[in-house]
């Protein structure tokens, strides 16, 4: 691939991962956490969501389009990026290594989630409220998966910013870059909190009040 091109694919990459995929996580993660005040709560939200004008064009246009060009390519990154020790040291290369794997995992993760929720919605079967993700998450095996799915998530997106930062050319000091390391863990923290509150909050709503 032509240096220019690679370049301008890894910025599309970086930029999709942020907006709009990365917006999506956080929209999701919010609602997700209105479990934790109870199941008339959430439901709301999600039938808030699910109310929205031109619903389907959003999803399509706006998620999974740009979600699957950041999937595709981010497993052209995995399988062909390299470690660079000498300009990132070990920590970052790291850290780099960590998003490949949570890339890969989240392939698997998503991928079940959607059709364990929004296509069996599509088909009928189910609808999308607190009791359909009560049952899910009351499989020990499901409660362990998605844990993992949704700590995945939150690093992957919070190492994200601080690529997106640099790939961008918002953070080019090493200053710049070590205090981007300290926004991206504290994101990953604030995010994981919610995430996991949320999915505890299904199994049993008193956990999530711990």
């Amino acid at each position: 691939m032509p240096q220019n091109q690679e370049f301008m694919n890894r910025r599309l990459h970086s930029l999709l991962g942020v907006i709009p995929v990365g917006a999506f996580l956080l929209q999701h993660l919010f609602v997700n956490h209105f479990a934790a005040y109870g199941a008339s709560s959430f439901n709301a939200a999600a039938d808030f969501m699910a109310s929205l004008p031109f619903r389907y064009a959003l999803e399509v246009f706006v998620i999974f389009l740009p979600l699957l060009y950041h999937a595709i390519y981010g497993i052209y990154i995995t399988f062909t990026g390299k470690n660079n020790t000498r300009r990132y040291g070990f920590f970052r290369n790291v850290m780099f290594l960590l998003q490949r794997i949570s890339g890969i995992f989240l392939l698997i993760f998503i991928s079940w989630h959607v059709w364990e929720t929004r296509i069996q919605e599509a088909l009928g079967r189910e609808e999308v409220n607190y009791d359909m993700m009560a049952d899910i998450l009351s499989h020990p095996f499901m409660l362990v998966f998605y844990i993992a799915g949704v700590l995945a998530a939150t690093f992957h997106f919070s190492n994200g910013l601080w690529s997106f930062a640099v790939t961008w050319g918002l953070t080019v000091s090493p200053r710049s870059q070590q205090i981007m390391t300290y926004v991206s863990i504290g994101v990953f923290l604030v995010l994981s909190f919610m995430g996991v509150r949320a999915i505890l909050a299904f199994i049993d709503p008193g956990l999530a009040q711990m």
